[in-house]
């Protein structure tokens, strides 16, 4: 079996420091790692379509809230993981560009609604072709039993993360 960088660092730890137990440094390392490289990925897709990660993220949101690809700031806030001040800030920049649209929401006088332009989701679409492009050669020395294993033990893993106990 080849080995890795994790494998050096590993080695090299428990060497330079026996007494402790440095095993989750063989898994999470190799995450963070990997983390590393698919940003670099998700850059490089998302870079051919003049999108930034963050600015897919919002549009992908939009996208997958399906037709008419409309949904509030507050459900922007909730599924990209940032302030209000934040989304406020990246629905400009979006919709300076033609990608959203703000509007008032009908049923709401004082609410807004986002929705996405034919050019925001053109955008989106293609971006995410480049990506899962990407996603599909970094994944390929992986059968699909094992992509499917993998998946299954992340999932188990970042549980605990989306969904604490409170």
């Amino acid at each position: 079996m080849d080995s890795d960088e994790v494998d050096r660092l590993v080695a090299a730890w428990r060497r330079e420091r026996p007494d402790v137990d440095v095993e989750p440094l063989e898994v999470l390392s190799r995450v963070s790692r990997l983390a590393r490289h698919l940003d670099l990925a998700r850059r490089e897709a998302f870079g051919r379509h003049e999108l930034e990660p963050w600015e897919f993220d919002v549009l992908a949101a939009l996208r997958r809230a399906g037709d008419p690809y409309v949904l509030s700031p507050g459900d922007l806030v909730k599924q990209n993981l940032v302030s209000s001040g934040t989304i406020t800030n990246r629905l400009d920049r979006l919709e300076t560009r033609g990608l959203l649209k703000r509007e008032q929401d009908p049923n709401d006088r004082r609410g807004v609604r986002v929705q996405l332009t034919p050019t925001g989701r053109e955008v989106v679409d293609s971006s995410l072709d480049d990506l899962l492009a990407q996603e599909r050669a970094i994944l390929s020395t992986l059968t699909t039993a094992q992509q499917r294993d993998l998946a299954h033990t992340l999932r188990d893993l970042v549980i605990p993360f989306d969904n604490p106990v409170e």
